[in-house]
């Protein structure tokens, strides 16, 4: 599809409150179109700028008729949480796109600077983001998080780069064809829609045909990376792949990693919350995979080793079909946690799956060696975690693309 945005005056955007989408929003904004957008709850991080930008907010709740518009954009979330909205928006016989699609058609006036890979995306986005602006190249940027600099998920720019997260999940990031493609790692996941790894390489070998420039190996600038304030090899990797990007768009090398230096994280990746009043250690992570997983406990037992302090982690499983198709790797991905609580399975886009549950990924994770206990709601977890009674030897870790991060906003105060 070719959509002429110059003719778009009015958009509504269907889950506006998604992080991804809440950016695109942003950018429409931004472009001096008519904004508004139907929610279902009020997720105020995503929501109050925007609010605050101009656009109008409905709630699933009390929306009413549909909100007339040029252009109708739904997150892939709302095809199981309002697919009757999408099917009004479907018989007004206007435009209708799902977010990467409507990205993609977004991205036709950039140079498109796009962020792959199965774990990293969020973290290099940013790295790229931050160097480039430090370099004076001011790009445009969305990004699934918030990054700490920019205090959002959408920097708007005036230069000709759109720096932008690619996502691989249902093919979404074929919707680009991109200047600089970077590919920070493949591993097998969303196995609700690829057939397995194999498919998975197809869709990242298609992204790279589309690509003029593509980056899969950079380790060689492993050596150039600078001392960082956020730990883990993981992300020393992530900037390896930053500055591999930034290197082919001619930025000096001093520039580049004096902005590393400088970088401070995005919201929700091994993000140090705080401390509580008995000195307990508050971390949020969005990890939901289990490579990711061990990743940030290894991230985590770098700052405070075995012995030190013990890491206790709530975790919620993200996808019935994730946790399925990767439960043996799940069981044995918190060896550097002390303690493991585990959230009933956050099912996002998916129907209920009988088969699989936290409590038997609990008891895979018991067989494994470690201690894990699930809970059927999140009061028995938070009254069972009361009990405890952390204090200046713990880190407590919220962990999950879901909404785990409400247990420690519900049970402790943190500075």
């Amino acid at each position: 599809m070719n959509l002429d945005l110059s003719k778009i005056k009015k958009v509504f955007f269907i889950g506006i409150g998604g992080i991804g989408i809440s950016a695109l929003a942003k950018m429409a904004l931004s472009r001096g179109m008519e904004v508004s957008g139907v929610n279902d709850d009020e997720s105020p991080k995503t929501l109050d700028p925007l609010t605050q930008a101009g656009a109008t907010i409905f709630y699933k709740n009390n929306l009413g008729k549909l909100p007339e518009a040029d252009l109708y954009i739904y997150s892939d979330a709302w095809l199981n949480r309002g697919p009757e909205i999408i099917d009004d928006a479907k018989k007004t016989g206007k435009p209708i796109l799902s977010y990467f699609e409507a990205l993609g058609q977004f991205a036709k006036e950039y140079k498109v600077i796009a962020i792959s890979g199965t774990h990293g995306k969020t973290t290099t986005t940013a790295m790229v983001a931050e160097i480039l602006t430090d370099a004076g190249l001011d790009p445009t940027v969305i990004v699934g998080s918030f990054i700490k600099k920019f205090n959002s998920n959408f920097k708007y720019g005036e230069g000709e780069y759109l720096v932008v997260e690619a996502d691989e999940y249902n093919r979404h990031f074929l919707n680009f064809n991109p200047f600089i493609t970077l590919v920070t790692n493949i591993e097998a996941d969303h196995l609700d829609c690829y057939k397995d790894l194999r498919d998975i390489q197809k869709a990242f070998d298609k992204l790279l045909s589309q690509s003029v420039n593509k980056i899969t190996d950079y380790e060689k600038y492993l050596e150039k990376v600078p001392k960082l304030s956020i730990p883990g090899v993981h992300n020393r990797m992530n900037a390896a792949g930053a500055l591999a990007v930034v290197d082919i768009l001619g930025v000096k090398s001093e520039v580049a990693e004096k902005s590393l230096t400088q970088f401070s994280g995005t919201w929700r990746r091994l993000e140090k919350r705080g401390e509580t009043e008995n000195k307990t250690i508050i971390y949020d992570d969005y990890a939901h995979h289990p490579t990711e997983i061990k990743a940030s406990l290894e991230a985590l037992r770098e700052l405070y080793p075995k012995g030190e302090k013990k890491i206790t982690v709530v975790f919620q499983p993200h996808l019935y079909s994730r946790t399925k198709a990767l439960f043996n790797d799940f069981a044995k991905s918190f060896r550097d946690a002390d303690n493991i609580f585990l959230l009933p399975i956050f099912f996002a886009r998916e129907d209920k799956d009988d088969s699989i549950s936290s409590e038997k990924l609990a008891s895979a994770i018991c067989l494994a060696g470690d201690k894990a206990k699930a809970f059927p709601d999140f009061e028995s977890a938070e009254n069972f975690i009361k009990d405890l009674n952390l204090g200046e030897n713990d880190v407590f870790v919220t962990m999950g693309a879901g909404e785990a991060y409400r247990i420690a906003d519900n049970m402790f105060k943190f500075s």
